[in-house]
């Protein structure tokens, strides 16, 4: 099976992603993971995604496209992958249709864990972490014993700046003006398969199951 697996932040996506990986045998393969693996192996798309990352500058579509097209042409991914985190915009999702298609394969499903966006903003600013021991905890989710204080040693948990309010609200309105288009895009194209991430974890999971199940009969 070949997945693009979407969702954002808070959704679930990574743990969704683990499930998936174990249950088919596919690989996970994460943009960020493509470009350290690129550059690692010192292929000549990885020197060249270096020196745009070396200079703090955003690394273009063609570059991108040709490294997913490296990791998708070897061996592991024979049959089927996991795509998480590519592609981020409609270019980048036109660009490769063109490439599975001159791999001769195409997609099955898009698969996006949809969440509101309220509740993504609960899960994502109720986390606190203690500056002490590193404990992570969730107001609603994993709560401490005492408001505001570690289990283990008693320290004043703090917030992340990342998980501050003003940061979450302004990261969810980048990430959904970002996430917008390609929803619309897989979605004309049929591949677009919206499951409800609002659910615990096992019951998402149990969905994108039948979904994939569903798939290979």
């Amino acid at each position: 099976m070949n997945l693009i697996l979407m969702g954002l932040p808070g959704a679930g996506k990574g743990t969704q992603a683990d499930k998936i990986v174990d249950k088919y045998g596919i690989p996970h393969i994460s943009t960020g993971d493509m470009f350290r693996a690129a550059i690692k192996n010192g292929t000549e798309l990885g020197k060249e995604a270096k020196s745009y990352m070396d200079e703090g500058a955003l690394v273009p579509d063609e570059v991108t496209v040709g490294i997913v097209k490296e990791r998708l042409s070897e061996d592991d991914c024979k049959d089927g992958f996991l795509l998480d985190g590519f592609p981020r915009t409609v270019a980048q999702a036109t660009a490769l249709e063109d490439m599975l298609s001159s791999l001769d394969r195409q997609l099955d499903h898009v698969i996006y864990v949809e969440v509101p966006k309220e509740d993504l903003f609960k899960r994502l600013t109720g986390r606190w972490i203690c500056p002490t021991c590193g404990t992570a905890y969730h107001e609603v989710f994993n709560p401490p014993q005492e408001a505001g204080k570690c289990d283990k040693d008693g320290s004043e948990l703090m917030q992340r700046d990342d998980d501050k309010p003003e940061t979450v609200d302004k990261r969810l309105e980048v990430n959904m003006e970002q996430t917008q288009p390609l929803v619309d895009f897989y979605s004309e194209k049929g591949y677009l398969r919206n499951i409800d991430g609002k659910q615990d974890i096992d019951d998402v999971f149990a969905d994108v199951d039948a979904l994939l199940k569903g798939s290979r009969q």
